[in-house]
């Protein structure tokens, strides 16, 4: 095995698993690409997003227009001030032959007074294009935002299940913001520097066509310059962006595995780790910071060229009485204009860039279909007594690797059925087939005789209720938690639902009872209190069919008495379906199925298959002796 199957060879060293060649193209995937072609039927799809505001995109491309016109006028009021005060020959236009009965102080007063108006339009304008820009692309970040969480939610547990949560975490948060710039200013900027380029070179041709010339020889040098040190510049700041991301998604793991890492002893390698990732950030870093302080004294210093030659050529063709001063000073100053649009457009070109692979990225997801579709003409499930039936339902999660193999069976209403067996025996198939978080393969899966396939979602899921294993605790209050299970529950009845599973003892002891904050995953509630929280989400909701994987935490026995007296009342009445592994639970449950690589082997009570001396005795004597072993 190459050391090219490993990310580096830290983690050889420490041990980590070699990538798959699948791996290997999903890391390359997320983090490293960064640009795409330029796409218009991608930017058609962004467009979208601007449409519901184009009121106010097109009030901001009016604050555009007033905000280029003003600038491109300055230098040329300052031409005709300039030479008014020099009592040169102004050369009137039909904009400004008005002025010509006027005397001269009358002249530089009006045109004083004319540039002074000006700077205020241009200020307003510009207020009102930042104002409106920013609220549009804000808005439309919102919805962009919005709308792939809501689809995200939506989709299948398929999805989820084959992805990690950091590369779903990327395309809803970072993604996003990457659009932040288009959204905002960039396609009104980019009609503001198009027109600015067009306005400023119609201005200098028309002021002196040689000059102009002149000029427009430098522009294909500044051009390549420019483009090829922007792309080296962008190219670095990509590396910039996948080394943070990688570093982002280390810190976000060893998090998470802190308490791993702790237990093994491993915060030494861990932080040699992290310095390596943090070094290669700090680098790449300096040499992208190194590589941009040169582009703009490159640009200036080709500027200032410019400007010299322009200065040299254009006073030769002043002292022949061809131009004014004025002219002159305005033409150096409309050349120093000139150069800005380019380097804004040229830049904002690399933004698109970016923006296209990130909004690829969003769409990928947003085109996504749920793999367990509703069918157009589903109906919503009346309320249900509780009837299941599994018929002949075989299961495979991906082609090759059959789950569940022509499973049969049938549950009345109030019934509580045990699921037993070795890991992988298929019990959480099962339960993923009930919720239908799965579609079958073969078979069916009936609730009081209606196929899941032909109901709503919603109004199938409103009726079951789930309790994980590893109970998931929201961050927020404790009655939030509990109220979870029904958003319009009052007060009264969470609480009512607490004491039902004798929860409420111990959150009264709580520093705030129902309301004291809890942190993500409930960190600072022991396992039992966590199940406690969950069996009361549950009996909330009021399910009629209740799946419970039981967790398998050792716990002690005071709460152990506790979890059981509150699994007893939450069962009570509902047909439901437990992975069990307590005993205890085993013992009283009214079917026991016990599977065993996707297939039920053996089902009946306790008594009935403890006297068959099958696969369920082997696993209940398997259990007694890891009891006395332990």
């Amino acid at each position: 095995m190459g050391m090219g199957q490993y990310r580096t060879a830290r983690e050889l060293r420490r041990g980590a698993a070699p990538r798959s060649e699948n791996a290997d193209r999903f890391y390359y995937r997320e983090e490293q690409v960064f640009e795409k072609p330029f796409d218009w039927n991608q930017l058609k799809r962004l467009g979208a997003f601007l449409v519901p505001y184009l009121r106010y995109v097109i009030l901001a491309g009016i604050a555009m227009l007033g905000v280029t016109v003003t600038r491109l006028a300055v230098p040329w009021l300052m031409a005709q001030a300039i030479d008014t005060a020099l009592e040169s020959e102004v050369r009137f236009t039909r904009w400004t032959q008005w002025l010509e009965p006027y005397a001269r102080t009358d002249r530089l007063f009006i045109l004083a007074g004319a540039m002074l108006a000006v700077y205020l339009v241009n200020w307003l304008a510009n207020y009102a294009q930042i104002r409106l820009t920013s609220w549009v692309g804000q808005r439309a970040l919102y919805d962009l935002r919005t709308k792939i969480f809501a689809h995200v939610q939506s989709l299948s547990m398929r999805f989820f299940d084959t992805r990690p949560a950091g590369s779903i975490l990327v395309r809803v948060t970072n993604d996003v913001n990457s659009l932040q710039d288009l959204f905002t200013n960039g396609i009104i900027s980019a009609l503001q520097d198009v027109l600015t380029l067009v306005g400023i070179i119609l201005i200098m041709m028309s002021m002196h066509l040689k000059l102009s010339v002149v000029i427009f020889a430098f522009l294909p040098l500044m051009m390549v310059t420019t483009v090829r040190l922007r792309t080296r510049v962008r190219h670095g700041w990509q590396r910039v962006r996948i080394q943070r991301s990688r570093l982002t998604a280390h810190l976000a793991e060893a998090i998470q595995g802190v308490r791993v890492t702790q237990a093994f002893s491993q915060q030494e390698p861990n932080k040699d780790f992290f310095a390596d990732m943090n070094v290669e950030v700090r680098k790449t870093w300096m040499d992208t910071i190194r590589l941009n302080a040169w582009f703009n004294p490159i640009v200036e210093i080709m500027g200032a060229l410019g400007t010299a030659v322009v200065y040299w050529y254009g006073t030769r063709i002043l002292q022949g009485g061809g131009i004014t001063v004025g002219v002159l000073v305005a033409f150096v100053t409309y050349v120093g204009q000139f150069w800005e649009p380019i380097l804004r457009l040229t830049q904002l070109y690399g933004n698109v860039l970016v923006a296209m692979a990130s909004s690829e990225r969003i769409f990928e997801y947003l085109d996504t279909k749920p793999t367990v579709p509703e069918k157009p003409d589903a109906q919503p499930l009346p309320p249900i007594r509780g009837e299941v039936e599994l018929d002949n339902v075989t299961f495979a999660y991906e082609e090759g690797r059959t789950a569940l193999r022509g499973v049969s069976l049938k549950v009345n209403p109030g019934e509580t059925v045990a699921l037993v067996g070795h890991t992988g025996a298929g019990k959480t198939s099962i339960i993923n087939l009930l919720s239908r978080f799965y579609d079958v393969n073969e078979g069916a899966v009936r609730i009081d005789g209606v196929d899941v396939r032909d109901v709503t979602l919603e109004s199938l899921r409103r009726q079951i209720a789930v309790v994980l294993q590893d109970t998931f605790i929201f961050s927020g209050t404790i009655m939030d938690n509990i109220r979870y299970g029904r958003l319009d529950a009052t007060d009264e009845e969470v609480i009512e639902a607490a004491e039902a599973v004798r929860a409420h003892d111990f959150i009264m002891r709580l520093p705030h009872g129902y309301q004291t904050e809890v942190r993500e995953r409930g960190s600072r509630l022991s396992m039992g209190e966590r199940q406690l929280i969950s069996f009361a989400r549950a009996l909330l909701a009021d399910p009629r069919i209740l799946v419970l994987d039981e967790a398998t935490a050792s716990i002690d026995t005071q709460t152990e008495l506790l979890i059981q007296e509150a699994l007893a009342r939450l069962l009570q009445g509902r047909t439901s379906f437990v992975i069990a592994h307590r005993l205890a639970t085993i013992r009283n449950a009214d079917k026991i199925v016990v599977l065993d690589h996707g297939q039920i082997v053996e089902m009946g009570t306790h008594e009935s298959l403890m006297a068959r001396r099958g696969a369920y005795y082997n696993l209940i004597q398997a259990q007694f002796k890891f009891i006395e072993a332990s």
